[in-house]
């Protein structure tokens, strides 16, 4: 019994131990007398440790494990007494200030709210906000796709550089304190993130009453068309940089932390409810940010653009100052959290324990309480963890979603844009409501299932596998694709015909002797259904705006009317998209996004399950690493190249290449059917795989066995139906 009373598993338990005399030492270190059955706990744990039959899990941590009777209590006096200090140690506040009001939170549930609000704020904000903005942040600091992609990628980055040293120390120390330093960091990312808009000059649109119009003045300096701005994205890439270190206690030390203080079959729908807070926070990112987006960007300075204009910038910024003055004050209650949660104690020694099991049984070397204490353990935690091979196809199989993920995260709005036609803003909201039900609700069904059905670690990666094949099949959904709507000089000439060769040609004998620039982008859509480049292309001559707010230009030679040969007319902004395929399209993109949404949680309790409990955060750390190396970090830029290929029309700043205009919808599809296949199937590979060579503990580790589980964690000899009920999951 002695070496029970640090506990198994690596986590101490609240009572101390205090010598009122040397013992005699033996050969495992602390000996004394067993008490008699009549004076052991209520239920006897199979190790000979003993477990108290409290009312509630509070009372029975704050209760000593044995209690001598009465009349025998000089007996522990002179040997071992256990003194509890659960209510000195365990209590909420900062320091000496523990009010007794802030108690109320000091729970499962209370932690759960405060770190579902952190996650929400770091998933609106990183996966939210900056997505939405992209294009805008595109137009506003001329940026290229792949530069905007390797602002994305800098979040995963600054992750991967910071996981294996936080989740290896914040693994064994104080995490609410890691947590919420982390927090306060990634506060100070967003903050940072928007600081260029306030350190640049107002943004200038080149773009009055009259220019854009044929036989204007259209000359424009090179000078004021090509700027350093593009530089900016060192500040952007920085508070990108602040939000991955500040995230990275989050989604480690925030998941075991959850794990340790609840019962095994409720860590799943705790875990759950954390991520599918995490997945409403982008889908709350990108509605708000959307509605940002159509407040322009000098909030008060009056502009003769709408929101459809590609020269318009909506406030991209505002969402940042938000989001980072939530997070600072978020991050004050949760530092306030015990290193533990009063009741958990029960809960570490009632754990069974699932990890895969290694050949030569190098993995019980986990189970020593001192075990991944200092930096000398670190190589062999790694080689503990390169053993297993469930945990490292589990890891590649995380890292195949996260590319798919990443990418279509970062450019799904502007896949939409470009698909439908629409606004950045209609776009962003579009994408907003694919989100919303099928990443939030594939989150939360994901957990539920596990803790419904009862799933053990094997049935979990099965679960995993069908997922990960329903969403292959209907990823061919991108065989189908909305084509782009027709325009004059980059999509066919301007007779109607096709383009020789696909190269663009935007001069005609209709704007001849108009002497339209390139620099002045800004599409109509002409009485005939076809967009052209400026009104200047299109040959137009007047202005007028009507009553709603729309601008319409006339007298423009180069729109052709059918029912008459004079000069047409054309309003600013894109055509209408009339797609008939856009509902299927959409339908099926929201069931890719919910089935790979819904392995998420089972993919991450199977990650807990298959390794040791001292191991579980730096597991988590060393698979959040593969993840980014593999699938976040190159996902968004390999998406953002590719994106590129299939531009049609690039921003042209006195030959300098800028942003793309027009993207052709064919190529786009085609590319994305092509990357989502391919990573799709290595997904199902890597599951399946994972699933052949899990090896389970044995059966004597059962719940109700006589045996010891893998971690120590010996299971109750009495009330073997209950404890089957609670935590046979």
């Amino acid at each position: 019994m002695p070496h029970n009373l640090t506990g198994e598993n690596g986590f101490p338990f609240a009572q101390t131990l205090v010598f009122a005399s040397p013992p005699a030492p033996v050969e495992n270190g602390l000996s004394f007398d067993a008490p008699s059955p009549k004076d052991a706990c209520d239920t006897p744990l199979s190790n000979g440790t003993s477990y108290s039959s409290a009312s509630s899990p509070s009372d029975s941590c704050a209760k000593p494990l044995c209690s001598a009777a009465p009349g025998e209590k000089a007996q522990y006096d002179e040997g071992i007494k256990y003194v509890s200090t659960e209510e000195e140690e365990l209590a909420c506040g900062w320091g000496a200030f523990t009010p007794g009001c802030l108690q109320f939170f000091n729970t499962p549930k209370g932690i759960l709210f405060f770190l579902c609000v952190a996650s929400f704020l770091q998933g609106m904000t990183v996966n939210g906000f900056i997505n939405t903005v992209i294009t805008s942040i595109e137009r506003r600091f001329d940026l290229r796709s792949y530069q905007s992609g390797l602002i994305a990628s800098s979040y995963d980055i600054a992750a991967c550089i910071c996981l294996t040293f936080v989740s290896y120390f914040g693994g064994n120390g104080h995490k609410p304190r890691w947590l919420g330093w982390g927090v306060l960091v990634m506060g100070l990312g967003s903050l940072l993130f928007a600081l260029p808009h306030f350190t640049t000059g107002r943004y200038k649109v080149h773009f009055s009453e009259d220019v854009g119009l044929c036989s204007s003045n259209q000359s424009l300096a090179c000078m004021e068309a090509v700027s350093s701005l593009t530089n900016y994205r060192f500040v952007f890439m920085l508070g990108q940089f602040l939000h991955g270190i500040g995230a990275t206690p989050l989604y480690t030390l925030g998941v075991t932390y959850l794990d340790e203080n609840v019962k095994t079959n409720y860590s799943p729908v705790y875990i759950a409810v954390f991520y599918t807070a995490a997945i409403l926070g982008p889908a709350a990112g990108y509605l708000v940010g959307g509605m940002f987006l159509n407040i322009y960007t000098e909030i008060g300075r009056e502009i003769d653009i709408t929101p459809e204009n590609t020269l318009w910038v909506g406030a991209w910024w505002i969402g940042f100052l938000g989001a980072g003055a939530a997070s600072l004050l978020i991050s004050i209650p949760i530092l306030g959290y015990p290193h533990r949660l009063p009741g958990s104690q029960r809960y570490i020694v009632m754990r069974v324990s699932e990890a895969h099991q290694l050949k030569d049984g190098s993995h019980k070397k986990a189970s020593d309480p001192d075990f991944g204490k200092t930096v000398k353990d670190l190589p062999r935690s790694v080689l503990l963890l390169l053993k297993n091979p469930t945990f490292i196809f589990l890891c590649l199989a995380g890292a195949t979603e996260a590319t798919l993920i990443a990418g279509m995260s970062t450019f799904g709005p502007k896949f939409l844009e470009s698909q439908f036609s629409l606004s950045a803003s209609e776009a962003a909201t579009f994408f907003g409501y694919l989100v919303v039900p099928a990443g939030g609700g594939g989150t939360f069904l994901g957990g539920f299932l596990v803790n419904k059905f009862k799933l053990r670690c094997s049935g979990i990666i099965k679960l995993c596998l069908l997922c990960t094949v329903s969403s292959l099949l209907a990823i061919f959904i991108f065989f189908i694709h909305c084509p782009n709507m027709p325009m004059a000089g980059v999509t066919q000439m301007y007779g109607g015909s096709a383009l020789p060769g696909g190269r663009l040609n935007l001069s005609a004998a209709c704007n001849a002797e108009c002497g339209c620039p390139r620099e002045t982008y800004s599409p109509v859509c002409g009485s005939d259904g076809v967009m052209y480049y400026s009104p200047c292309h299109a040959g137009c001559k007047a202005s007028r705006k009507l009553k709603s707010g729309k601008k319409v230009y006339g007298e423009c030679s180069c729109v052709a009317e059918s029912h008459r040969s004079s000069p047409g007319e054309a309003e600013l902004g894109k055509c209408t998209s009339s797609c008939a395929k856009r509902p299927l399209l959409l339908l099926f993109m929201f069931v890719v996004i919910l089935f790979t949404f819904l392995s998420s949680i089972p993919a991450l309790t199977a990650t807990l399950r298959c390794v040791s409990d001292r191991q579980r955060s730096f597991a988590l750390g060393i698979q959040w690493i593969v993840v980014r190396t593999l699938g976040g970090i190159p996902g968004p830029i390999a998406f953002g190249s590719m994106i590129d290929k299939s531009c049609l029309l690039w921003q042209d700043q006195c030959g300098e290449q800028g942003s793309c205009y027009v993207y052709q919808n064919s190529a786009m599809s085609q590319y994305t059917l092509i990357a989502g296949l391919v990573y799709k199937v290595l997904g199902t590979a890597f599951f399946i795989v994972a699933c052949l060579l899990y090896k389970p503990p044995p059966a004597e580790s059962a719940p109700g066995s006589s045996g010891t589980s893998e971690n120590g964690n010996c299971d109750l000899q009495k009330s073997k139906p209950s404890l089957q009920t609670e935590e046979d999951i």
